[in-house]
This record gives C-alpha cells, sequence and structure tokens, in this order.
C-alpha cells in the first residue's frame, strides 16, 4: 500500500427507516468515525407507512458532518472531508419515491413496512399473471413491501400523480439523485422491485410489459462495485466534501450487512436477530425456490447472487412474551439491574430441550419466509397443565429459532452449502440463543465484530470501486473480523430434529385452519 493510498478515506451511507447511519473507514477497512441521524415515519392511514424523501436528505447531511468530525478527532486531522476518495449507498429497500419529469417529488415515499398494495399483490398473485408467470420473470413472488404494487396502487388511486410520475426509485437511488443529478440503480436493490430478472441481473421487459409499466420509469443498472456517478459540487458544498468523487452502486440494506458482515461467497450465511429475523446466503450462482419460499435476489458482488428468509416475528414473539406473559421478569430484571431477556433465558435453560411437547408458532404478524401467508397467526400447541412459565419460554426461543432454522434447512436443499452462520441483532447477545442457532442449524455460529454492517459494507464497495481493494473477497477477507465462535453438539443437533418437526407439523396445521 502507496503513502498515498493509506492516506484516502471512504463513506458509507445508509438510509434506514428510523435514521441514516454514515461511517467513515480507512485504506485498512478500520472505522475512524461513524454518526447516525434520526428522520421521522408517518402513519397516515392504517397499514400505510411514508416518508419524505427530503427528509432523508436533512438526517444524510446532519449524519455525514458527525462522522468527519469524529473522523477528525480521532486522527488527529482536520482534512478528512477532503481525504474522502469514494462514496457507497445503502439504504432500506423496496420503497417507491415518484419524482416528476423536472425530478421534483411528487408524493411522500411508500415505504417497504407499507401493506396498502396486499390486494393487488393477491391479484398478481393468484390470477393475472400468476405465480408461475412471477417465478418465471423474476423468481420471486410479489409482496407488498415491493416497488411496482405500489405503482400500480398509485395508478388505481392517485391517477394524477402516477400521470405524472416520470421516474421511480428507491429511497438509497433517491439519495444518489440528490448527490449526483443522475439517476442509477443497482441489481441487489432492483431485485426487489417485483420487475427486476435476478437471473439476468437486468430489468424484465416481459413483467414490464404485463403490468403495462413503461421501462423509462426506473432508472440504468450498475454492478454494485462501479463507480457510476459522481458527487456534484452543490451537494459536495452541503456536505463537506469534494466534488466529482465517485458514487459506488452500493446496495439494499440486506447485500450491505451482509457486505459488511463478509458474507459474500457460498458457505457463510449471516442470520440476523431483531424485531424481524433474516437469514442470508451468498450464492455462487443463480437459484431459486420453486415455489418462491425465499426471496432469490442479486447479491451485490458482481455476478453473485443470494436466497434470503424473512421471518416477520422473530425478536418481536419474544418481546412479545416479555410483555403479555412474562412481567415477573420484567420486575426481577429491574430490581437485579439485568436485562428481562437474561431472565427469561435462565428460566428457559432449566427447561429440556422440546419443552415436554410444547411448541410455539411465531406468526404473530404473519409469515413471510418459508411460508409466505400474512395472514396465518402464532400460538402455542401442545400446552397442558404440566407446562410451567418455564416450558412457555423455552418454546418461545425454541419457536423462533425452529421458524430460522427452516429457512437455513431449505437452503441446503437447493444446494447451498452453510459451513459458518454469523449472527448480529438484539438476539445475538445471549449465550444461550446462539448455542440454540448453532445447534438447530447444525453449523459453527460467531458474532460480527462492528456493528455498523450497513453502512461498511457499502463503505467497502466503494474502497472497491477505487481500486484500493481488488474486490469485494478482497476486502472482507481484510476488514471483517468475527469472535465467540460456537460449535454445534451433535447430541442437541440430533434432539432438534423432533423440535423442528413438530414445529413443521404444528406449522401446517395452522396453514389448514387458516386456509
Amino acid at each position: 500500500m502507496t503513502a498515498a493510498s493509506s492516506d484516502v478515506l471512504f463513506l458509507g451511507i445508509d438510509v434506514g427507516t428510523s435514521g441514516t447511519k454514515c461511517v467513515v473507514i480507512d485504506a485498512r477497512g478500520a472505522i475512524v468515525g461513524d454518526a447516525t441521524a434520526e428522520h421521522a415515519v408517518s402513519y397516515p392511514r392504517p397499514t400505510w407507512s411514508e416518508q419524505d424523501p427530503h427528509a432523508w436528505w436533512t438526517s444524510t447531511v446532519l449524519a455525514v458532518h458527525e462522522a468527519l468530525a469524529r473522523s477528525n478527532a480521532s486522527t488527529g486531522r482536520n482534512d478528512c472531508g477532503q481525504r474522502i476518495e469514494s462514496i457507497g449507498l445503502s439504504g432500506q429497500m423496496h420503497g417507491l419515491v415518484a419524482l416528476d419529469a423536472a425530478g421534483e417529488v411528487i408524493r411522500p415515499c411508500i415505504l417497504w413496512n407499507d401493506s396498502r398494495s396486499a390486494d393487488i399483490c393477491e391479484r398478481l398473485t393468484l390470477r393475472e399473471p400468476g405465480l408461475a408467470t412471477l417465478l418465471k420473470t423474476t423468481g420471486n413472488r410479489v409482496f407488498p413491501g415491493f416497488q411496482a404494487p405500489k405503482l400500480l396502487w398509485m395508478r388505481e388511486h392517485e391517477p394524477d400523480a402516477f400521470t405524472r410520475t416520470a421516474k421511480a426509485l428507491l429511497p438509497k437511488d433517491w439519495l444518489r439523485f440528490r448527490m449526483s443529478g443522475e439517476y442509477m440503480s443497482e441489481p441487489s436493490d432492483a431485485s426487489g422491485t417485483a420487475v427486476f430478472d435476478c437471473a439476468r441481473r437486468c430489468w424484465s421487459d416481459e413483467m414490464l410489459d404485463i403490468l403495462a409499466l413503461n421501462r423509462s420509469l426506473f432508472p440504468d443498472v450498475a454492478e454494485s462495485t462501479v463507480l457510476s456517478t459522481r458527487l456534484s459540487a452543490t451537494a459536495a458544498r452541503e456536505l463537506g466534501l469534494r466534488a466529482g468523487i465517485g458514487i459506488a452502486g452500493g446496495a439494499g440494506d440486506q447485500a450491505a450487512a451482509a457486505i459488511g458482515s463478509g458474507v459474500v461467497a457460498e458457505g457463510t450465511v449471516s442470520c440476523t436477530i431483531g424485531t424481524s429475523g433474516v437469514v442470508f446466503a451468498a450464492s455462487n450462482v443463480w437459484r431459486a425456490t420453486p415455489h418462491g419460499e425465499l426471496h432469490a435476489f442479486c447479491h451485490a458482488v458482481p455476478n453473485r447472487w443470494h436466497l434470503m428468509g424473512v421471518m416477520l416475528s422473530a425478536g418481536g414473539s419474544l418481546r412479545w412474551f416479555r410483555d403479555t406473559l412474562a412481567q415477573d421478569a420484567v420486575a426481577s430484571a429491574h430490581q437485579q439491574g439485568v436485562d428481562a431477556y437474561d431472565i427469561l433465558a435462565a428460566r428457559a435453560e432449566r427447561v429440556s430441550i422440546g419443552s415436554d411437547g410444547l411448541v410455539f408458532l411465531p406468526y404473530l404478524t404473519g409469515e413471510r419466509c418459508p411460508i409466505p401467508d400474512p395472514a396465518i397467526r402464532g400460538g402455542f400447541a401442545g400446552l397442558d397443565i404440566s407446562h410451567t412459565t418455564n416450558h412457555l419460554a423455552r418454546a418461545v426461543f425454541e419457536g423462533i429459532t425452529a421458524g430460522l432454522a427452516g429457512n437455513v434447512d431449505l437452503m441446503r436443499s437447493l444446494g447451498v452449502p452453510v459451513r459458518q452462520v454469523r449472527l448480529s441483532g438484539g438476539g445475538a447477545k445471549s449465550g444461550f440463543w446462539r448455542g440454540m442457532c448453532a445447534d438447530m442449524f447444525d453449523a459453527p455460529v460467531s458474532l460480527i465484530a462492528s456493528d455498523a454492517s450497513g453502512a461498511l459494507g457499502v463503505a467497502l464497495l466503494a474502497a472497491v470501486g477505487s481500486g484500493t481493494f481488488a474486490s469485494v473477497d478482497d476486502a472482507c477477507a481484510a476488514t471483517v473480523r468475527t469472535h465467540d465462535a460456537l460449535q454445534a453438539d451433535p447430541a442437541r443437533v440430533y434432539a432438534y430434529k423432533s423440535v423442528k418437526q413438530r414445529a413443521n407439523e404444528a406449522a401446517t396445521r395452522a396453514l389448514r385452519v387458516n386456509g
């Protein structure tokens, strides 16, 4: 590494639902400064979720300035803004930013968690074009969160606004437009629009024709590592950066987090246990599930893909249990000065594997993968008079983990090797839960050293685009670190097979009742 190359910095910007996260990394991939600035979400009607894109710009400017100030402090210099060589962008996926011919925002962005287009998605799946055509053209089912159904909703319910729409951008790509004045996207985020041919990594002309959506609505696509646009002079002044530096294609939030976690090639899987749960597996070739049980999207690594299972209520189920049925644990935690979740884990650990036949179905808000049914509901199955609150606690942990493991097992069935799983999110803090994941996944698990994986991931993509690293693989090998590795225990792996089987049987019964 030359003296000049060691002096450069890279900026990663991740526009999330609740705020914008920025990180500054050096040429070795070390974080020298980071910051987060919040922005608000609007819920104008039940099932609706919107944001003003201009609020993203405000939070981005604030976060970038703070991250640069912290970088100056940590490096003992005052020129970090001028040392930024390139920028990577990430953001919440699926949102619809509708712009007119002058590039002005027509209406608030309809977010990923907005479900107003549910009826449209049902129509697309059951009638025209039908599930088989969706899978053939895009590789995926269509969900209300995806971008194209939102456009169809606009056409039906806001026809004047739809007629004025000249461009439909994803959230991070609107930020790119605000920074560069240019329209551009990349494959990983475009995969979640429902009109992108993920196998061929391009817009699906067939789906666009079926839905009667003009190709001109959507930006061109370049690979995630390509510096496809440049920072404008106006935006540079607002951000405190040099005009003309390159902006990498970047990635949707899940692919960006995978890069930041080093999940770039087959064999490494990530599992995030937050309110929802996400299992993400890199794939060196295009693969898709026969009935769309998993999302099959393009990775942010050129010519690679990924399979993703999204569980709607992972940690959310445990939080529900804590708040609804375990208030005594909350009170005890307050008295002891510990986390209530640690008390629940300790209680669960007193019960043997299988919870003495008790099964918890974690479908409190419906389910997405591998059971694509927003109407399915959860509950306890096999409850009898011998079960205690400790059994309930263990069953909740086991039910959530079995649901996540179902996605891992489905990935294996498609030929994806699972040699190691990297855990993140609040649930990964529990040693008890990490051990259960290792045993149910039948794979070693470890933790990620950095908690800024999304913004870090796109900062690494920017570094690859500038030539600091030869490839994404090289960037991750040089920078991403793990710790607290746990191996699966063969005896527990065997014992948990029956737990997963009972969970599958209970889910099948729940689907039958729901259907």
